[in-house]
């Protein structure tokens, strides 16, 4: 990949990872929920998820999706519900406060890093995006694999540093959050709602 090339695509991958979405949302709710450092399993499990997205849709998934639309309908499915399961989790959730925060047991690193990776992977536009986006900027006459491991760094690496970026926002809001927290996880909770409800529904 030419190195005008590479810049041309990292600017549209710093668009695209500050457009609110499904993952930008749940580094916001878990950097309010327990701080910055623990919200880090949640971005490197969601930067590791879009990696694999890309990489699918580099070798060929993208194209499997578009012609089946009973696989593309259940994948739809699957994302929409899990989205709707973390919305009804975080509306359960109580506020979030300081001492929630600073509790080293409150929340493992595993779950946090599964909740990330499986928000990314379970999207399945991501893949569609990506098949029809990232193919303008690949040179048929370079090495594809090397293209291709450039590519998914490159926006993983974006992505990882914009959610750190959203966490460390959510944690300088614990002072607002802690009387405000409640109303706060319900709005979150009932975004992803709305986007799990809308993502099966979505041409």
């Amino acid at each position: 990949m030419a190195l005008d090339t590479w810049l041309l695509y990292l600017a549209a991958m710093i668009g695209l990872s500050l457009t609110p979405g499904p993952n930008s949302l749940l580094a916001l709710s878990h950097g309010a929920l327990y701080g910055r450092r623990k919200t880090l399993f949640t971005v490197a499990g969601g930067a590791l998820g879009f990696a694999i997205v890309i990489a699918l849709s580099l070798f060929g998934i993208g194209a499997l999706l578009q012609a089946s639309a009973t696989l593309f309908m259940a994948l739809k499915i699957i994302g929409g519900g899990y989205l709707i399961w973390l919305g009804i989790q975080l509306w359960r959730a109580p506020a979030p406060t300081a001492e929630q925060s600073d509790q080293a047991g409150y929340r493992g690193g595993y779950p946090l890093f599964r909740q990330g990776l499986l928000s990314a992977l379970t999207n399945p536009k991501a893949v569609l995006f990506f098949a029809a986006f990232l193919p303008q900027f690949i040179d048929p006459e370079r090495q594809l694999l090397i293209q291709f491991v450039v590519m998914a760094a490159t926006f993983a690496l974006t992505e990882f540093v914009t959610e750190v970026l959203i966490a460390s926002f959510a944690q300088r809001t614990r002072t607002w959050l802690a009387r405000s927290g409640r109303r706060f996880n319900r709005v979150c909770a009932s975004l992803f709602v709305l986007l799990g409800g809308w993502l099966p529904l979505a041409r």
